[in-house]
């Protein structure tokens, strides 16, 4: 009997792949492209200030990418006021991105923090404006819930500051997000190896975006490969339900019956 489809909805759009990866970093588009291809992802993020995706006259990464139907997530990377932030997105959907955006405002220069107060404050005039906000937060649940109250369609608690590679930091913040959702928990930001992905898939998390991790490996394409299979190990860890952690051994087979 097959196994029914797990999949990860956002905004009413299903998807299959609980991997969603960056554009990023990348030596080349073609890298990006076959790094993508490689993860089975079917959301990639793109940086609207930072990648044409606009001017039909220059080298797109569309010209890339088009054809491997995927879900554009357009994010506001660069943004350090609202202002900004709608702009952007606003820009990206006049483009033909769609309506999904990544809500990104920076607070911080050194650390890439998110300012919190910033972002719930552009979740709520963009969804009014009919996007498909997906929130890029601290792992503060006070926050993820305010951004969820404003309408963001999931939330994108990091784990360690972006780019750091450091993973998770705080499982307890995290676990208390994933808690109290009612809309699907995306890690962004912090993941350095597949390990990290599949640990914050088995606390049950709903998907993992990473980007650095992957254009920054010495094989990117493996890489991107190799988190595939730990976001579909650690979720189905998560799913099987894992044994509860004891203070001392217990044989694996029961002393009960043993013949003398």
């Amino acid at each position: 009997m097959e196994k029914e489809k797990d999949s990860l909805i956002l905004g009413g759009h299903r998807f299959n792949s609980r991997l969603i990866v960056g554009s990023g970093k990348y030596r080349d588009f073609k890298e990006t492209r076959d790094a993508t291809i490689a993860s089975s992802a079917e959301i990639i993020t793109v940086a609207v200030r930072r990648v044409n995706i606009t001017d039909p006259n220059k080298e797109s990464l569309l010209d890339y990418i088009g054809d491997l139907g995927l879900t554009l997530l357009p994010n506001t990377a660069g943004c350090y006021s609202l202002e900004d932030c709608l702009r952007t997105s606003r820009l990206a959907r006049e483009a033909g991105a769609g309506d999904f955006v990544k809500v990104e405002i920076i607070g911080d220069q050194k650390t890439l923090y998110p300012d919190n107060e910033l972002t719930v404050q552009a979740v709520e005039i963009l969804s009014n404006e009919g996007f498909l906000c997906l929130p890029y937060i601290t792992d503060d649940p006070i926050t993820a819930k305010k951004c969820e109250t404003a309408g963001a369609v999931a939330v994108m608690p990091l784990i360690a500051p972006i780019g750091s590679g450091l993973g998770l930091q705080n499982k307890y913040n995290l676990g208390f997000i994933i808690e109290q959702s009612q809309v699907p928990v995306i890690v962004d930001a912090g993941i350095g190896s597949p390990a990290d992905a599949a640990l914050c898939m088995e606390l049950g998390a709903d998907a993992v975006l990473t980007n650095s991790a992957i254009a920054g490996a010495k094989d990117p394409v493996r890489m991107a490969h190799a988190m595939k299979i730990a976001v579909e190990a650690g979720r189905e860890s998560f799913l099987a339900g894992r044994i509860p952690k004891k203070s001392y051994g217990e044989a694996s087979s029961p002393m009960q019956g043993l013949i003398d």
